[in-house]
């Protein structure tokens, strides 16, 4: 979001760097990974689980590139906001930095011994390395759960750039507890290979057919879907209020901080229930690709529940004072 002084720590580079050094060496040394990881996607034509063997660190290194610059941000704003709160904070940022990097020292070591990561417990080994990551990222969510209870307490950001930031704190730490449906009893289904004790893929064993690079299943349901799509709320919603703020030089509702407030609002709620729904049809097994008519209806729903959301928003117009 454009920067406002006093409201939001500094977007220059020197600025991002400080925000919280350890996300951000962390953010840098996963920005050196994905080149790591593209290159041995065309140097290494090994395959697993269906896709090519680095497409899983890529990804990961990637998605948490993302997730640290945006949390090293929102440290940053509670340090500048709540200074009585920025020694803990800092050190839940610090603690997700650490575990976070040792994920995916475990996820690349798993490459380089040519085996699955997750929910692997085939050999000693394998069951310690996927025990230290189930841990590690519990600790994540905690530590990002601590940090979003502290932007809830954040005073002096306009009310629309506080609800930008709050609501996509909180829709990404739901996304990142979806995680844990993979583990549950009965993912894992009966194709599963002995020692596998979770899955991504809901109907179906997984490595089926699935989207390119994501790997996501094309015929079955998948709950890496709700997991990715909650996780980015952080940066999805803050996005769309940087369209707004940027559409407000030519459309004149738009200048008033209530009306883009309301619309965040509105966004948040969307994109709460389509996050329901990919959930929901994940479970039941069904590829997002292949939506039967009650997922089309119940989608249908939540965006004429958004437009109706956004005409009221802006038949309102600003609150009078």
């Amino acid at each position: 979001m454009p920067a406002t002084t006093g409201s939001v720590p500094s977007l220059t580079l020197r600025g991002a760097l400080g925000w919280h050094r350890p996300l951000m060496v962390l953010a840098v040394a996963m920005a050196a990974l994905s080149v790591v990881g593209l290159v041995g996607l065309v140097a290494d034509d090994r395959v697993l689980t269906g896709l090519p063997i680095w497409a899983k660190p890529t990804k990961f290194a990637l998605s948490t590139l993302i997730y640290a610059v945006t949390w090293a941000w929102l440290v940053a704003l509670v340090r500048e906001h709540r200074p009585e709160a920025a020694r803990w904070t800092h050190r839940a940022g610090t603690v997700a930095a650490v575990l976070l990097g040792a994920e995916l020292v475990i996820i690349v070591l798993q490459v380089v011994r040519g085996t699955t990561s997750h929910f692997n417990r085939t050999t000693p080994v394998d069951s310690t390395l996927f025990t230290i990551m189930a841990v590690s990222i519990v600790a994540v969510w905690l530590a990002s759960l601590y940090a979003a209870a502290q932007l809830y307490r954040v005073r002096g950001l306009d009310p629309a750039r506080g609800r930008a930031v709050r609501a996509g704190a909180v829709l990404a730490v739901v996304g990142m507890g979806l995680g844990v449906l993979m583990t549950l009893p009965g993912i894992a289904g009966p194709t599963a290979a002995a020692g596998i004790t979770g899955a991504h893929t809901v109907g179906l064993a997984d490595g089926g057919a699935g989207l390119p690079l994501l790997g996501w299943s094309t015929e079955a349901g998948d709950l890496r879907i709700p997991h990715f799509v909650g996780m980015h709320a952080l940066q999805v919603l803050p996005l769309v209020l940087v369209g707004l703020e940027l559409l407000a030089a030519r459309v004149a509702v738009l200048r008033s901080v209530d009306v883009r407030a309301g619309l965040i609002g509105v966004a948040a709620a969307t994109y709460a229930g389509l996050l329901a729904v990919v959930t929901w049809q994940a479970l039941r097994g069904q590829s997002l690709i292949a939506p039967d008519a009650a997922t089309l209806a119940v989608t249908g729903a939540v965006l004429v529940g958004a437009a109706v959301g956004v005409v009221v928003v802006l038949r309102r117009g600003p609150v009078a004072v």
